[in-house]
């Protein structure tokens, strides 16, 4: 299906791209108020959809939102969206807004979050990046502190991220590595990272201030059947330039090489044999698992 004749779930009934419209006074367009989580499919098949639902609950609850569905209905209606468009493989980008109310931050005012899903395709990086590994630049914008806001919570207030990326693009990177207010490595604009080092695996810790990622959660648990150990270290950027591998996870990122940071080379410039073998287990395990979509017949 095109993208031009995408179905798109809002508040509670399926309708064509040119239809699905939010007002001007949602909150969610307005301040950035809102959650959101990004999912993807392969094969008809929802990876780690369950762990993407609880997340979206999670983060709901830490800005103090209600979303308008029970589990059940919300796992339903995601599948009942990817089974609407036809769509075998792809991504979900489902968001819950703080709904619409008057001008002004106060949420109470707001007597209604919306649901909107999305299920389309999404290409991150181009294939041959995938190929070749990324090339990163350290960002200045710093994550913000655990204190203003955790990490754990999927605002859909990115602008922190953004201006990160607008600094890496800028810089003629793929992606940017994002500091905490120590100095110390957090994540990248989007995407957890690990280091190889010695034939063991290192990546931060939640504490440094990145998203518990789910991606990343599923590699930690492929390396431990590899049998490659995988510790969380506090890590800072001598530790990637001096690196053997370095790769990145994310939903929509899936699991790719970092081959240089500020112009350092990491290792030999090409991804690793821990990175080739993880990507190789990665796509394995996301082809063959996950919550299936019945299609309309």
């Amino acid at each position: 299906m095109s993208k031009s004749s995408l179905l798109i779930y809002l508040d509670g009934n399926i309708v064509p791209e040119a239809d699905a419209k939010i007002s001007v006074f949602d909150h969610g367009l307005l301040y950035g108020d809102g959650v959101f989580e990004g999912i993807r499919f392969y094969n008809g098949r929802v990876f780690k959809l369950t762990e993407h639902l609880v997340r979206i609950y999670e983060s709901a609850r830490s800005i103090c939102m209600d979303i308008p569905l029970t589990f059940a209905e919300l796992e339903k209606a995601t599948l009942d969206t990817i089974a609407a468009n036809g769509l075998r493989d792809g991504y979900i980008r489902l968001l819950v807004t703080r709904g619409v109310g008057p001008l002004g931050l106060n949420p109470y005012q707001c007597p209604k979050p919306s649901v909107i899903i999305i299920a389309s395709s999404i290409s991150l990086y181009a294939p041959e990046k995938y190929q070749n590994g990324l090339v990163m630049i350290t960002c200045a914008t710093r994550r913000p502190a655990p204190a203003a806001l955790s990490p754990q919570v999927k605002s859909l207030n990115y602008l922190n991220n953004v201006m990160a990326k607008i600094e890496a693009i800028q810089g003629g990177a793929e992606e940017g590595v994002m500091l905490n207010e120590q100095g110390y490595v957090a994540e990248c604009t989007g995407d957890n990272i690990f280091l190889v080092k010695g034939g063991q695996v290192f990546t931060p810790p939640i504490s440094a201030g990145g998203l518990d990622g789910i991606t990343r959660r599923a590699a930690m648990d492929l390396l431990g059947e590899m049998g490659i150990p995988c510790t969380e270290i506090m890590m800072t950027r001598h530790d990637v330039f001096t690196a053997d591998e370095c790769f990145l996870t994310g939903t929509a990122a899936e699991v790719i090489a970092a081959v240089a940071l500020d112009r350092r080379v990491i290792g030999t410039g090409k991804p690793g044999p821990i990175t080739n073998k993880l990507v190789e287990k990665f796509k394995a395990l996301v082809t063959t698992s996950g919550t299936p979509v019945t299609y309309l017949s």
